[in-house]
C-alpha cells in the first residue's frame, strides 16, 4: 500500500465509520477464524495484530496523509475513529 500515491481523500462509504476498513475487515476475519477453530487461545493474538498493524502500517500512513492533505485529513482524523 502506497499512501503517497493517493490522489484524493475518501471519507464516504465505509470510511465514514473507520479510517481503516481493510484492517478492521482483517480483524473480523481473525475473530471468525477464532470462532471457527472453537478455541479462545487465538483471540490472545488479536491485541498483537492490532498493535503491529497500528505501529507498522497505520501510523506511518497517517503521517503521509497528514502531509498530503493537511487540515482536511486532520479534520477527518478527528471525526472518524482509527479502528471502530
Amino acid at each position: 500500500i502506497h499512501p503517497e500515491n493517493t490522489k484524493q481523500l475518501v471519507t464516504t462509504g465505509t470510511y465514514r465509520f473507520t479510517r481503516n476498513p481493510m484492517y478492521v475487515g482483517l480483524l473480523f476475519l481473525l475473530i471468525g477464524w477464532t470462532i471457527l477453530l472453537g478455541s479462545l487461545s487465538p483471540i490472545l493474538m488479536l491485541p498483537v495484530f492490532i498493535w503491529i498493524i497500528t505501529i507498522e502500517q497505520i501510523i506511518p500512513e497517517e503521517k503521509i496523509l497528514e502531509q498530503k492533505f493537511g487540515q482536511k485529513y486532520l479534520d477527518y482524523k478527528n471525526a472518524v475513529n482509527r479502528w471502530i
